[in-house]
């Protein structure tokens, strides 16, 4: 378990834990780099709110400084089958960018986290994002990233005064059964996360949607418990 025991001295890193695999493992990082975590979850009113839960868990076992659930009703704007009553789709991943995609999702997040380094005295964000095996997000390219980076060193007191925001992203280059691999390297329990889109009323993950496909796919190909239940 990377939980451990970081002098007030460490470096603070704020971490946008939404509760997924990737946001799990982009933590377990950032601790084993020594920082001090700030973990911010956005409560959208997601479909899958499921994933707030998973989100409490892993702050506890990651051992982060404080945890912040935000509540931001992205409901009041709709446009994705995440956040309006649009069905999630089962077909598999495909080419083009799919209904689940929240409009500006990573850039109103990385936003918020922006905003809470800035006020904790913090210069470094952690996002789990990654541009391999992806649903095709276009706020998940490495583009994304740097170009946040940039607009972040230019829209911070701590920017104009010559200091630096970084963005981590280091899942940005890896495959999903890689992600899998970081989390048993980092005693990581993958069965406290979840990714299911669209969870069936029983609880179990609905196993067709393309992030339990991702996910699936990843575990298996990397010979690994996925601790997921599908139906």
């Amino acid at each position: 378990m990377v939980a451990n025991s970081l002098g007030a001295d460490a470096p603070l890193a704020v971490v946008l834990l939404s509760g997924g695999l990737d946001s799990m493992v982009c933590a377990g990082l950032a601790k084993e780099q020594g920082f001090r975590v700030l973990a911010l979850t956005i409560d959208y009113n997601q479909r899958h709110r499921v994933e707030l839960d998973a989100a409490k868990r892993i702050a506890t076992r990651v051992g982060v400084e404080r945890h912040v659930i935000l509540p931001l009703d992205l409901r009041q704007f709709g446009g994705s089958a995440l956040t309006a009553d649009i069905d999630v789709p089962k077909d598999g991943v495909g080419p083009d960018i799919p209904i689940t995609y929240v409009p500006a999702r990573n850039l109103v997040f990385l936003s918020l986290a922006l905003a809470w380094a800035e006020a904790a005295g913090s210069a470094d964000l952690f996002i789990g994002v990654n541009a391999l095996d992806y649903s095709g997000y276009p706020d998940c390219r490495p583009e994304f990233v740097a170009g946040f980076e940039s607009l972040a060193r230019v829209a911070t007191s701590y920017g104009a005064k010559g200091g630096k925001v970084t963005v981590h992203a280091p899942l940005q280059h890896l495959r999903k059964a890689d992600i899998a691999r970081e989390a048993a390297r980092l005693k990581l329990d993958a069965g406290e996360s979840w990714s299911c889109y669209d969870p069936l009323p029983d609880g179990r993950a609905c196993g067709q949607c393309d992030s339990c496909r991702l996910r699936r796919a990843g575990f298996q190909e990397a010979g690994l418990d996925d601790g997921t239940i599908y139906g």
